[in-house]
């Protein structure tokens, strides 16, 4: 897919943001390294620099113009920002591969098969490593938007649109579960009031929808069709009918699901608390 909006992403940052905020107040300690995978533009930096005011603290996102996005913006001048993926970091192939706190905040769901890559993140995390992921893969906006794309002539352009599944708490616990660890997992079903027209398709636009939307609007740009925007007018009439504005807005529920896994013992084969991260 081409890359991610960042302007889109954060049309709902104060909703966006809310997961993030009940993650770190669930992690335990006082890292002295932060690594924060999937950081996205870089606006909930701030966040991490609120709670670990002393921290060293970097972000790390594949995309090109997250990266670009979190540098200009400059939420926080003393974090930094990388270039590369998640599955290097989880393979310690990547120079950002250990610190005390490891975070992941609404990432892993875009990799395939993210359960194999939970010991391997948490094994870069001196102290603890933190995850939360969407947990709406049955939700209405999930199963209108793979409804709407299998029809044609959507579906000859997309293909099948992957059911992003991700686990639920008690899975996410028995995964990261281990001798000398404790893990804290839980869920959160957050009711967003939305404003404006068609808030939901522009809030799926910029994230789960975004893959199949740019993949109509390549094909518009080299046949001349104009399959993006009725795809959107035909998927927005779905959400429309199961998301009805109300007098104050248009509700949105969204289930999160979060994991923190910290370490009991620290091995001492890692990095010495408080070291640095390399740059």
């Amino acid at each position: 897919m081409a890359d991610w909006s960042p302007a889109a992403y954060l049309r709902y940052t104060d909703e966006r943001s809310r997961p993030f905020a009940e993650l770190l107040a669930r992690i335990p300690g006082e890292p002295a390294t932060v690594v924060d995978l999937g950081c996205g533009p870089g606006h909930l930096t701030a966040l991490l620099r609120a709670r670990w005011p002393d921290a060293d603290v970097l972000g790390v996102d594949d995309s090109p113009a997250m990266i670009e996005r979190a540098t200009a913006d400059n939420h926080d001048p003393r974090a930094r920002y990388q270039l590369a993926d998640l599955r290097d970091h989880a393979a310690d192939r990547t120079s950002t591969a250990r610190a005390d706190l490891v975070v992941s905040n609404a990432a892993l769901q875009w990799v395939p098969g993210h359960r194999d890559l939970l010991r391997p993140l948490a094994a870069t995390a001196t102290q603890t490593f933190a995850l939360q992921v969407p947990g709406n893969h049955d939700a209405p906006s999930h199963a209108l938007l793979r409804e709407v794309a299998a029809r044609e002539p959507y579906a000859a352009v997309v293909g099948p649109v992957p059911r992003r599944a991700t686990a639920d708490p008690a899975e996410y616990l028995d995964l990261l579960a281990a001798p000398g660890w404790t893990v804290d997992a839980w869920e959160t079903t957050y009711t967003h009031v939305l404003a404006g027209p068609d808030p939901v398709l522009r809030w799926i636009s910029a994230t789960g929808a975004q893959p199949t939307l740019q993949a109509l609007a390549a094909h518009d740009h080299t046949h001349g069709t104009a399959l993006q925007a009725a795809f959107a007018d035909e998927y927005g009439a779905a959400l429309r009918d199961a998301y009805p504005e109300r007098a104050y807005g248009t509700p949105l529920e969204f289930r999160r699901v979060f994991a923190v896994a910290s370490r009991t013992v620290h091995p001492l084969s890692e990095a010495p608390r408080g070291a640095s991260v390399p740059t």
